[in-house]
């Protein structure tokens, strides 16, 4: 039995496996999906010796517990967390050996939402339309972690992992969103539209990795029929009847059919990865918007 595994002791609340993703199958309704905070996942890989787009683990508010056949090396990025190594605590944002039949133990979160686990070698389960992502709204990919799990591992590479500790960005204490009109911005009143650039909305406890669902005042329709169901994008503003903003992440629907107020930009997406429930939130619309 190979020694490039390991066993899934503690599943956490929601651990998945995630790449980049699935880029160019929209048109087949197959999302994106892969790491909501993709420079954190990526500097996971960088800390360990792997390229950036090798399968790692992202984590969910309360962690993961996991147990190598073998001696590997692991780093943990992303939102803060406690990590010990059979108890003993161990670094946070740089590489840590985990001996074979050691437990690596991610705690809750301090601050922030998902945390990051890469290992030497990257998780190789197999790969779905060229992803390993788990794909919570398709179903495509590997299914979320449970107790017992036995994950693959790929070879761990051979150049050494950087020294030291590398620089995260804090999760944020206000979401600042930078949007411009989307396509539907006709479907709503001009009050509404100036509304969603100076209002106050906080992050909904109904979030999820298919969408960043908002807290706050309504925004009013100029138009009322049905929209037919037409493409959406990454970092799409939807509008459903409750008037609320749903900006959409990794694995959201390839089609909707509520109006698209507006689009954020991606580089900002990141962040609304780690923003937990009660954040405050702005979208600043580009000028002339």
């Amino acid at each position: 039995m190979s020694d490039r595994a390991l066993s899934v002791v503690r599943a956490g609340a929601l651990t998945t496996v995630q790449d980049r993703g699935r880029a160019g199958h929209a048109h087949l309704g197959v999302p994106r999906s892969g790491a909501l905070d993709a420079p954190a996942a990526a500097l996971a890989n960088r800390l360990v010796g792997n390229p950036a787009g090798a399968a790692v683990l992202e984590t969910t508010l309360d962690g993961c517990a996991l147990r190598p056949r073998g001696t590997v090396l692991a780093a943990v990025t992303g939102a803060p967390c406690p990590v010990r190594v059979d108890g003993r605590p161990v670094a946070w944002g740089a590489p840590v050996r985990v001996p074979a039949g050691a437990l690596l133990d991610l705690g809750r979160v301090t601050a922030g939402v998902r945390s990051y686990v890469s290992f030497a070698g990257g998780v190789a389960v197999d790969p779905v339309l060229a992803s390993r992502s788990t794909d919570l709204l398709s179903g495509l990919g590997p299914a979320p972690l449970t107790d017992g799990a036995v994950l693959p591992l790929g070879p761990a590479g051979t150049a050494p992992p950087p020294r030291g500790f590398a620089a995260q960005p804090a999760p944020p204490a206000e979401l600042l969103l930078r949007a411009r009109p989307g396509p539907r911005a006709d479907w709503f009143t001009p009050a509404a539209l100036a509304l969603l650039g100076r209002a106050r909305y906080r992050v909904s406890a109904a979030s999820n990795r298919i969408g960043l669902r908002t807290e706050g005042p309504p925004l009013r329709r100029a138009l009322t029929g049905e929209l037919p169901s037409e493409g959406l994008v990454l970092g799409a503003v939807q509008v459903p009847p409750d008037g609320r903003p749903v900006v959409f992440l990794a694995d959201h629907p390839t089609t909707g059919g509520y109006p698209v107020a507006a689009v954020v930009d991606t580089a900002d997406l990141a962040a609304a990865a780690q923003a937990v429930p009660g954040t405050p939130v702005r979208f600043l619309m580009a000028q002339g918007a």
